[in-house]
This record gives structure tokens, C-alpha cells and sequence, in this order.
């Protein structure tokens, strides 16, 4: 194996695979082993059937043909169909993998990754979510006097100023240099 690939590797968690999975049986209510080791993770998603299914339970009509046959153009089209529709629910796309990622098995962590973050977004549809809660939008609006106000302000997170001047800042007592002749 490439150093590249054990890296990536490294960062896949049988956990977080195995709360996805988890996830996944309770939306689809289909019955399959929800160990996270990377060999079932990855046989269960591989041909894109089941992430099909699962956009459909979560918003129906999301996958409008789900493909039964085994061969790689019509598993890796089952794949993108899943990753546009995760797109359209939210999932940033920094978030998402890139289909060879599963299907040729190349960083599985990133379809972990994906698969949290649409479990975040299945709330918004009305259905059980996984992960952390989202945090919610907290627009404030100041008014101009409020804006103004703030410009004089020099705020703590600024620091001190004990010890600057205008030729910088001096800490402790200042070097004294003496000349010898």
C-alpha cells in the first residue's frame, strides 16, 4: 500500500462508521450488519443501492432510478446519484466524497464524513439525526449609532499596552550597552 493511502486510512473510525451504518438501518429499516470495520463498510455501500434508498427515505424522490445491476458505470452512477442529492439536502460540499472513494475503496473516512453530515441534516426533513445538533443562524443587526460607538472601543482581547511605546514594546528594563575604547 502507498504511505498516501495507510495515512488517509488512519483517519477512518470504526466508530463513526458504525454510528452511520446504525443510522442508516434505523431511516432504510433494512437489516444488515452495522460493524464499522472498513471490509463491511464498504461491501454494504459499494454498489450504491442502499445510500439510493436511504436519500429516498429521507426525501422522498431524491433518487428517481436506483440501479440494480452490478457493473461499475451503473453502481458508480448510483453513487452520484446519492452525492447530488446529499448536495440538495444541505451537505456542504466539502463534506461530500468523490465517487472513486468508495467504489474504488480509495478513502472511505471521507464517505464517513459525508454520511455524518447528511445524519446532521435529516432532522430538517422530520427524520432521527446523528451527531452533533447544528448550530442555527444568529443574525444580529446594530444601528448605525451602535457601530459607531463601537470604533472608539479598544477592547481587552487586544491586549495590554503596559510597556509600548512608539518605538514598540519594552519588557523588563531596557539593555544597556557599554562602549569600551
Amino acid at each position: 500500500k502507498f504511505s498516501c493511502e495507510i495515512y488517509i486510512n488512519s483517519k477512518y473510525s470504526e466508530e463513526l462508521a458504525s454510528e452511520s451504518l446504525e443510522w442508516i438501518k434505523v431511516i432504510t429499516g433494512e437489516d444488515f450488519s452495522t460493524n464499522g470495520d472498513m471490509d463491511n463498510f464498504y461491501e454494504i455501500l459499494k454498489d450504491g443501492t442502499l445510500l439510493c434508498r436511504l436519500v429516498n427515505c429521507i426525501k422522498p424522490g431524491s433518487a428517481k432510478k436506483i440501479n440494480q445491476s452490478t457493473m461499475a458505470f451503473k453502481c458508480m452512477e448510483n453513487i452520484n446519484v446519492f452525492l447530488e442529492s446529499a448536495r440538495e439536502m444541505g451537505v456542504p460540499p466539502q463534506e461530500t466524497f468523490q465517487t472513486v472513494d468508495l467504489w474504488e475503496r480509495q478513502n472511505l473516512n471521507s464517505v464517513v464524513i459525508c454520511l455524518q453530515s447528511l445524519g446532521r441534516k435529516a432532522g430538517n426533513y422530520g427524520k432521527p439525526s446523528i451527531g452533533p445538533k447544528e448550530a442555527e443562524k444568529n443574525v444580529r443587526n446594530f444601528s448605525d449609532e451602535q457601530m459607531r460607538a463601537g470604533q472608539g472601543v479598544i477592547s481587552l482581547q487586544y491586549g495590554s499596552n503596559k510597556g509600548a511605546n512608539q518605538s514598540g514594546i519594552n519588557f523588563g528594563n531596557t539593555r544597556h550597552i557599554t562602549v569600551l575604547k
